[in-house]
């Protein structure tokens, strides 16, 4: 009777000491989640404060002023702009019998499409 009694003790001593080191490992991870939280909160907060930062610095009022102050830009002129005389011709009309324009295309060398060609 008394092996027995004191193998229920050494089981009931070891269980409680299992019981220890997991109540123990818990509470070490759960300060390690709280820890993980609250950098998660740190990182979270810093973006949402680059984010305001770059709605601020993004807005064209702003550009605008620091364009007209360092680019020295001028307004544009109507004589800056070209006339149609300067635009390339239309490409060629393909006949409408072809099944493949883009051979028939191919197929006649001297007609380059919508660049003009030399002469």
């Amino acid at each position: 009777m008394r092996l027995i009694n004191i193998f229920v003790i050494a089981a009931l001593i070891l269980a409680a000491a299992t019981v220890y080191k997991i109540k123990f490992d818990s509470t070490l991870q759960a300060e390690k989640v709280a820890k993980v939280r609250g950098e998660i909160r740190e990182v979270r907060n810093g973006i949402a404060s680059l984010k305001a930062e770059w709605a601020r610095l993004s807005t064209p009022s702003r550009i605008q002023g620091l364009a007209e102050r360092h680019l020295k830009l001028a307004p544009i002129k109507p004589t800056q702009f070209s006339d149609f005389s300067n635009l390339p011709e239309r490409p060629p009309q393909v006949a409408p019998q072809s099944d493949d324009p883009i051979g028939a295309m191919l197929a006649n060398p001297d007609v380059t499409g919508s660049v003009p060609a030399k002469r």
